[in-house]
């Protein structure tokens, strides 16, 4: 079973199970992070849905890109966990299955190419307090105890 973050889904409401893929880049004591700021104003994990047909860690490394403009390399799986949300974007109220991995930043190669997002560095210990969801403070947590 999956660990749930969040609210729980609202009884009667349909559910689009959306898969995605979200990275915890680290490098000297700091993570990057992107803000993006619409449709709502929200720090969050690099990453976002796997689109049909596509390999998941391609995905990663196309949505780290989109919303940081940085190339990465992947260490490990760390974690999965799921969230009920609408996403207004989409206009989808969506089970979202995020997959999380640990991974470096490579090479900054441009600004981010995906609209309304900006990279964000952090000190891994206060990371987990800027997220805006309870399921990335919950990784961003576990992997601050893992390292720090």
């Amino acid at each position: 079973m999956i660990k749930r973050y969040g609210d729980a889904p609202k009884p009667g409401q349909s559910y689009t199970r959306r898969p995605g893929v979200y990275a915890i880049l680290h490098r000297d004591g700091e993570v990057l992070l992107t803000h993006q700021a619409v449709p709502t104003s929200e720090i969050q994990l690099p990453g976002g849905g796997i689109d049909a047909g596509e390999n998941p860690i391609a995905a990663l490394h196309r949505e780290v890109y989109e919303e940081t403009g940085w190339h990465m390399t992947l260490q490990f799986k760390f974690g999965t966990f799921r969230r009920f949300a609408f996403m207004p974007e989409y206009n989808l109220w969506a089970e979202k299955i995020c997959t999380i991995y640990v991974g470096r930043p490579t090479l900054q190669m441009s600004a981010p190419t995906e609209p309304d997002h900006e990279p964000l560095w952090m000190p891994i210990k206060s990371a987990a307090s800027v997220l805006g969801n309870p399921g990335d403070r919950a990784m961003m947590e576990s992997f601050a105890r893992l390292v720090l």
